[in-house]
């Protein structure tokens, strides 16, 4: 029997992935709302931190890069799942409690936005972070975080009206 050669993980690398592996898959899971897929994510995030470390620009602030990684790569699994569908899941408009179906249907309208607002989005509502800390991660001003949230907030009452009982 030939043993396969060990990859060399880097030091910096393996040390990453046990400080922040934690981070990355809870945040992955919040939005996904499935453990395989956020165990993809987590998966996904450290294949392209591997693939950046080849280059000689250090990351800034690794935590936030981290984070924004895992809300992205989310984001693709969610749109990856939307467009593999082959058959369209009848929704039973708002029953009281199903807290799956309003993932389900949140993770849809989420899917349909541009990448920049789902993140500001994700970022403020499902990792609970402020508008200032958000202008910090992604380094744009706070009234740009704020406009954009209160944009996404109606498009996404819209994509959900439906499904919340809007009549309008």
């Amino acid at each position: 029997m030939v043993e396969e050669p060990a990859i060399a993980i880097p030091d910096e690398l393996e040390r990453a992935f046990r400080a922040h592996h934690g981070l990355v898959f809870r945040t992955a899971y919040r939005i996904t709302g499935n453990a395989a897929d956020a165990e993809d994510v987590l998966q996904t995030v450290f294949l392209r931190l591997v693939r950046r470390t080849g280059r000689s620009d250090a990351m800034e602030n690794e935590e936030s890069y981290l984070r924004r990684a895992a809300v992205n790569a989310a984001l693709d699994v969610i749109r990856s799942r939307q467009s593999d569908r082959t058959v369209e899941l009848v929704d039973v408009p708002g029953r009281d409690g199903d807290v799956t179906e309003l993932r389900q249907a949140l993770g849809r309208a989420l899917s349909k936005l541009q990448p920049r607002s789902a993140e500001i989005f994700t970022l403020r509502f499902i990792e609970g972070l402020s508008n200032p800390e958000i202008a910090r991660i992604l380094g744009i001003s706070q009234v740009l975080v704020a406009v954009t949230v209160y944009r996404t907030r109606q498009q996404l009452r819209k994509e959900l009206g439906s499904y919340l009982g809007d009549k309008s």
